[in-house]
């Protein structure tokens, strides 16, 4: 059984969709403040993270900081509609996807399920990838650039594939988004830009080029066989 980690301050919210997730086979458990979810996670593990961005005394930004400097868990925050700057930031620290509230439980359920199938479906050895430096094992889901290790998220680290897989070749961000992250593009979702960022960054920070991924515009993304060399 896949277990969850659910953070929102909203107590009615948070048992609707611990009784729905819960009857979709999930074991569910719920914490209404950062402090207190900070506090647990240092104890346990969790399949995925579901948190909120708004709460008392530790709010999901800062949650979420704290756990990317610890580990890769899959996180999927939950903000407020309409607001981009929230559900950039959140990518930006390392979020996997987002979703606006009020949210549909089905829609949840959809988004969750699609992280853990890209965050924990087996691959074999024989499907790592070496482009120039660059270098994924897909075994044990892991990035190098040369020697030094690349710290991805889920996310980044199907993106990442993808464009490997597809070396000097253009992926639309149509593309990009229902291969990545399961889901159709829609307007204005800045997702696949984002995780391409962080992606880029944390080459450079190992001392890979930072041009290594281009953006062609109106088009998409493209890792420059070129550059990897």
């Amino acid at each position: 059984m896949h277990s969850l980690l659910l953070v929102d301050d909203d107590r009615e919210l948070c048992d609707l969709l611990a009784s729905y997730l819960g009857t979709e086979g999930f074991g569910v458990t719920c914490r209404h403040n950062g402090r207190d979810a900070a506090a647990l996670l240092r104890e346990r593990s969790f399949s995925l993270i579901v948190l909120d961005v708004m709460m008392p005394e530790l709010n999901g930004m800062d949650l979420l900081k704290q756990l990317r400097e610890q580990d890769a868990t899959p996180v999927l925050m939950l903000t407020a509609k309409g607001d981009p700057v929230d559900r950039i930031l959140g990518l930006e620290l390392g979020a996997d996807d987002y979703l606006a509230k009020p949210c549909n439980p089905r829609e949840l359920l959809a988004r969750i399920k699609a992280i853990l199938r890209r965050s924990e479906s087996p691959q074999p050895a024989s499907k790592s990838l070496q482009v120039g430096a660059l270098q994924l094992h897909a075994g044990n889901r892991t990035g190098f650039y040369g020697n030094e290790k690349l710290e991805l998220t889920g996310a980044e680290y199907t993106v990442l594939s993808l464009l490997m897989a597809a070396a000097g070749e253009v992926l639309s961000k149509d593309t990009l988004t229902e291969q990545a992250l399961g889901r159709k593009l829609t307007a204005y979702d800045r997702s696949i830009d984002v995780h391409v960022s962080n992606v880029r960054k944390k080459i450079h920070q190992a001392g890979g080029d930072k041009d290594l991924i281009i953006n062609i515009r109106g088009a998409g993304y493209m890792l420059t066989q070129e550059q990897a060399q």
